[in-house]
């Protein structure tokens, strides 16, 4: 055994005999990683959990010399599919966790010309439905199952009475998931990298047969663990950049100021109170989509940051608001309505703030989707535990404060996760209240779908009382040598058309300046090489 393996030290928090040895030595011996629980305990769980057959062990390894990015890259360089989450939370601290996989086991794809057509979560819940997850104290958090995206068009199978024929410009997938059984955990409180894998095995399992699956699964994990500690990073491979690309809208000025003038006399009418249209903007790049995120977590850090590479499409996205969270069968959702700009100091910000909360428009619009949030929520979880857990909460984010809420419930015991998800999809803060109707409207004025822009992207795990989705907002969805960018703004009677147009501008400010920024870089880069480099 080589004197670096025999390098060992704990850390507070984790189990005893966890094995720590510095990444960068590339001659150390993986293998004398020790996994964590030992066989003997996993042997134990089976016996205990009765129906269990799914069980997460890992190796552990220092995080202090590597990135989420540069992990990202380090397993993503031969695999047409794979994901990075991050978070920052409130737009100011980072979360504790990034998660980072790739070479999903399976990869499920709903929608015309794929195999699963219909209700993409009756899918998902049929794949993920064999699995009897078995909760390990020391990894408390997600550990593998499904990570990808559901468009905001699949309202069409919750709620049926929405369908209506829409063209498809974009021509992508109603919903991925990408189906993982090894996964990266960085936690950044400890500095430490978990690597995951899981124990698939029945309960009536002979013990040469769950000594064989528990020595694969560890080997699996032992295998990324090296991968990722070695000390080359592949490159992006980022083709040459052509400044002064410019946006297309699906609708231009005028149209997005004839949808609000349509949906003003709608709720004059007293058919919907709220609606909220948008457009999309189409902008040729040749920018890689992986090096549009790198500059995206810079210029908006957000709650929900992603980056989902889907294989023929990429999925890049920096979401402030939570679509649908379950834990332990608790559901939250949150709403997120109010906006005012950053201040230049502290004082301002305590200032606008404060104006942003006695705001009388601000106040009314956020209470009607609290309201919705209660009545969505109100429908899957048992009626005496459904709570608003925090009101109109002023919370700083990178550029703007915004008036948050979050309201609770927990899972009735003849619903799931997914009836959950279904009952909010998609968030009153990109359609309207009464959302039904206000859906039926808006998809009548965009007459296209939306793809990806306000539906969900997120993790649904092994585990059948844990899940986490964002409303795919802030997010773009990179497709054969283009970005598309969506906005839209909600509209209330006394709403202004042009004032209305500009909001929609200034929400896809953010992610337009990732890209022009990205682009500005690689460019100065390419330009600065020498001519004569190969």
């Amino acid at each position: 055994m080589s004197s670096l393996a025999a390098t060992t030290g704990e850390l507070d928090g984790c189990p005893s005999g966890i094995r720590f040895i510095p990444s960068g030595h590339l001659d150390m011996d993986f293998q004398s990683l020790v996994a964590f629980p030992p066989l003997s305990t996993v042997e134990q769980l089976i016996v205990q959990e009765k129906r269990g057959n799914c069980i997460p062990v890992y190796v552990q390894i220092p995080a202090d010399l590597i990135t989420p990015c540069m992990a990202y890259l380090r397993i993503a360089k031969d695999s047409k599919y794979s994901f990075l989450l991050e978070s920052i939370i409130a737009g100011e601290n980072l979360a504790r966790y990034s998660f980072i996989g790739s070479d999903p086991f399976k990869v499920i794809k709903t929608g015309l010309d794929h195999d699963v057509q219909g209700d993409p979560l009756d899918a998902l819940q049929k794949e993920l439905s064999v699995y009897k997850y078995i909760k390990v104290p020391e990894i408390p958090t997600f550990t593998g199952g499904a990570v990808g995206y559901v468009t905001y068009d699949c309202i069409q199978y919750f709620e049926p009475k929405t369908a209506t024929p829409l063209a498809d410009p974009l021509k992508i997938p109603e919903a991925v998931f990408m189906m993982v059984d090894t996964l990266i955990i960085y936690d950044h409180l400890f500095q430490t990298i978990k690597i995951v894998s899981h124990v698939f095995a029945p309960p009536s399992s002979g013990s040469v047969n769950l000594s064989f699956v528990y020595s694969t699964a560890v080997a699996k994990a032992r295998r990324v663990a090296k991968l990722i500690s070695s000390s080359y990073t592949p490159e992006v491979p980022q083709p040459p950049i052509t400044l002064g690309n410019q946006a297309t809208s699906n609708v231009g000025k005028a149209g997005y100021e004839g949808f609000v003038t349509q949906l003003k006399k709608h709720i004059v009418a007293g058919d919907i109170i709220q609606a909220v249209p948008s457009q999309r903007l189409a902008r040729p790049t040749a920018l890689h989509p992986f090096n549009a995120y790198r500059h995206l977590r810079q210029v908006n850090p957000s709650p929900y940051m992603f980056y989902l590479d889907c294989g023929d499409l990429q999925i890049v996205g920096a979401s402030p608001e939570t679509l649908c969270k379950v834990e332990r069968n608790k559901v939250y959702n949150h709403a997120i309505a109010g906006t005012v700009r950053r201040g230049k100091t502290p004082e301002e910000d305590e200032k606008l703030g404060a104006q942003l909360l006695a705001s009388p428009k601000d106040r009314a619009e956020h209470i009607m989707l609290v309201d919705l949030a209660r009545n969505d929520v109100n429908r899957v979880c048992q009626p005496k535990t459904v709570q608003v857990d925090h009101l109109m909460r002023v919370e700083k984010f990178s550029h703007v404060i915004h008036l948050t809420s979050q309201v609770s419930g927990y899972l009735r015991e003849d619903q799931t996760r997914f009836d959950a998800f279904r009952s909010i999809f998609p968030a009153g803060t990109v359609s309207g209240a009464p959302k039904i109707k206000a859906i039926e409207l808006v998809s009548g004025l965009e007459k296209e779908r939306r793809g990806v822009y306000a539906g969900a992207v997120g993790r649904f795990d092994f585990a059948d009382d844990e899940m986490d989705t964002c409303i795919a907002i802030r997010t773009m969805t990179f497709k054969d040598g283009t970005v598309y960018l969506q906005a839209g703004g909600g509209i209330v009677f006394d709403s202004v058309e042009e004032e209305e147009y500009v909001e929609t501008i200034n929400k896809l400010g953010g992610n337009v300046r990732a890209i022009e920024q990205a682009e500005q870089y690689h460019y100065s880069l390419q330009q600065a090489k020498p001519k004569n480099a190969i």
